[in-house]
């Protein structure tokens, strides 16, 4: 496979299992959308990548270009971190600013059904591989993980095309893929999570570590197990099917509306890392090393 060229982009799009089965952005047939470029692979560190498209959007901040991947069943044995890895691999090097995300889950809570759609603004995250990042040289302070601005844009979209919308909740994120035991559904619950999926962290983390903003829009497909009622495989595969439509509109607003330039104070939560930070303390004040001598006081 030859190597091709990064674009540079401000937005990537991180396509999950909300809008899997549909054609984005080139089934919209919407006139603000340019297609440049399909099946686009790229050498990373961490192994080849999967495809990108390469797309413009034109609104009111006029055209910005993104770069698109799907996220779940393109390559069997790649593991979910490693892909992630490859992934923003690429955003970073493309110049990403702005990292939209979407994709199915269950409900926790028992007050979520399926088809409600939440804008999550925290994370519980129980995956096992925790030792990924593309740059590892900041600190990545979490305590506000999802940029509020793109929350905004996602959750005026959703709410001209669903009508129960939740503009805050707890994902709880596992690594799959099989689904979870009625007793560890129960334990999660108790933990505090809201809805549970695979397609948060590690890229909620990554974004950060590349210094990109992040927020996703994810539509409950099912009950987790003993939540409600037991869940139906069918009403599961309409969702997946009839809604992939309105999520992926949803995610093209949010390119065309978003400001780039906006004070979301993402970046204030992005520091340098202890290790790599000077020390310019006055000489008097830093620690002398243990083998020096120690300074004549006289008597």
């Amino acid at each position: 496979m030859p190597q091709q060229h990064i674009p540079k982009a401000d937005f990537g799009i991180c396509g999950g299992s909300g809008s899997l089965s549909f054609a984005f952005p080139a089934a919209l047939d919407d006139p603000r959308v340019e297609l440049i470029a399909e099946d686009l692979h790229f050498e990373t560190p961490f192994g080849p990548s999967p495809a990108f498209t390469h797309f413009a959007v034109t609104g009111p901040h006029g055209r910005r270009e993104a770069l698109a991947i799907k996220m779940h069943g393109w390559r069997r044995g790649i593991k979910r971190g490693d892909a992630s890895l490859q992934a923003f691999w690429v955003f970073h090097e493309a110049g990403v600013r702005k990292i939209i995300a979407d994709g199915g889950v269950g409900s926790l809570n028992h007050l979520l059904d399926p088809r409600d759609v939440m804008i999550p603004n925290d994370f519980i995250d129980l995956t096992v591989k925790q030792d990924i990042y593309v740059r590892g040289d900041h600190l990545l302070i979490m305590r506000q993980p999802i940029c509020p601005d793109l929350a905004s844009h996602l959750y005026a979209g959703a709410s001209e095309r669903f009508s129960r919308i939740f503009a805050r909740g707890t994902y709880l994120v596992t690594d799959g893929p099989r689904f979870e035991s009625v007793a560890e559904i129960d334990y999660m619950k108790r933990l505090g999570g809201d809805v549970i999926g695979q397609s948060f962290a590690p890229e909620v983390f990554l974004a950060r570590d590349i210094g990109a903003c992040y927020a996703g829009v994810y539509i409950v497909v099912n009950y987790g197990e003993g939540v409600v009622k037991e869940w139906e495989h069918a009403e599961m595969k309409s969702i997946f099917f009839d809604e992939s439509e309105s999520i992926a509109r949803i995610v093209l607003d949010a390119i065309a509306d978003a400001d780039l330039h906006v004070a979301c104070g993402c970046s204030e939560l992005r520091r340098p890392s202890m290790l790599s930070i000077p020390d310019d303390r006055p000489e008097a004040l830093r620690p002398r090393p243990s083998s020096a001598p120690e300074p004549e006081t006289g008597v």
